[in-house]
């Protein structure tokens, strides 16, 4: 039996569920009747509170089963599969951000490298119809030929967290090949929204507009060469998962089954009109003028002047465009932060 295209009698298992991306997926397939096991370690990369507050939402369904664990513990992994036998897995936990693997590369190899290659294992001995797993927009690096396409040469990276993504499309492929797992890495790109991360801008400057504290730009006050980024509202990314679940690759010839896509707003914003977007929203969200005090600072190792997606290989797979513009997608952060943390 299948609803919307989904099976509902599979088990989907959803690593980092109680993370941004890992909640809204979470939900959306138990809204539609699926069974969900979720996997999180609940760390304090940032606040646990909302990570708290998701798992919340998803434990009022009969059909989601929460686990506490970690995936770079190969034991708890192997549990997980033996006993559920999830048809279709989607790797969604891993160390985040760019900046805090030059502080933290530890954690990044645990999570990222051990923690993915331990997935790959489980789905080697457990097979999967689907195994999905989150790349990122960072392993184009410092490219300058934009949109970013997912053929272009990626193998520069400028960040631990890059080089670790990058690593995951390696090894994915490859276990693709030798043990015929079918597997799609979603390059992700910038996504933002309600119950977001707190490390993201967006979330950070709000928070920090409401501490009273100015917010530091990394553009060296520099508006004509300004930093370029492709945000992504997060009911988009969550509409290209779901079209992309029930489309594993398939073997062709020679070829692994294993696809790559990018997951972007193809509409980059210039960093100051996205500072001055986020501005307007709270200021209609709290119905009174929102202006950040700005410290303009330079770049920081490992940030990317532009990120640019192309989204015409996902556009072909699955006829869809991500497109909320971030205006609209902005607002809508703006007027759930105010609600959520009463803020005034």
């Amino acid at each position: 039996m299948s609803v919307g295209g989904l099976n509902i009698e599979k088990t989907y298992l959803i690593t980092g569920a109680a993370g941004f991306i890992g909640y809204f997926l979470a939900k959306s397939l138990l809204e539609g009747g699926r069974r969900v096991i979720g996997v999180d370690n609940i760390n304090d990369y940032y606040e646990v509170g909302l990570k708290y507050a998701r798992l919340k939402n998803l434990e009022i369904f009969d059909n989601f089963i929460f686990i506490k664990g970690d995936i770079s513990d190969k034991t708890t992994v192997m549990q997980v599969f033996q006993k559920y036998k999830p048809a279709v897995v989607v790797n969604l936990a891993a160390q985040a951000g760019v900046r805090y693997s030059i502080e933290n590369p530890d954690a990044y190899i645990q999570s990222n490298i051990i923690g993915f290659y331990n997935i790959l294992e489980a789905s080697r001995y457990y097979p999967v119809e689907h195994l999905v797993y989150a790349s990122s927009s960072s392993v184009y690096g410092a490219n300058k030929k934009v949109p970013f396409e997912e053929t272009d040469f990626v193998d520069h990276p400028v960040s631990l967290y890059a080089a670790t993504k990058k690593s995951n499309e390696l090894v994915a492929h490859t276990y693709s090949h030798l043990f015929n797992i079918p597997a799609t890495g979603l390059r992700f790109f910038t996504v933002y929204g309600p119950m977001g991360r707190p490390d993201m801008a967006y979330f950070s400057f709000t928070n920090q507009y409401f501490k009273g504290e100015p917010i530091r730009i990394f553009n060296n006050g520099d508006f004509e060469n300004d930093l370029y980024s492709d945000f992504t509202y997060i009911d988009d990314v969550i509409k290209g998962i779901l079209k992309l679940l029930d489309k594993p690759p398939a073997k062709a010839g020679t070829a692994a089954a294993h696809k790559i896509f990018n997951i972007g707003n193809n509409n980059p914003v210039k960093l100051m009109d996205f500072i001055f977007t986020l501005e307007n929203a709270l200021s209609n969200a709290l119905g009174k003028k929102v202006e950040f005090e700005k410290i303009f600072e330079p770049f920081k190792p490992g940030d990317v002047p532009v990120t640019y997606a192309s989204i015409d290989l996902l556009h072909q797979e699955i006829g869809f465009k991500p497109g909320t513009p971030i205006k609209e997608g902005m607002q809508r952060f703006a007027d759930w932060y105010v609600r959520h943390y009463r803020a005034k």
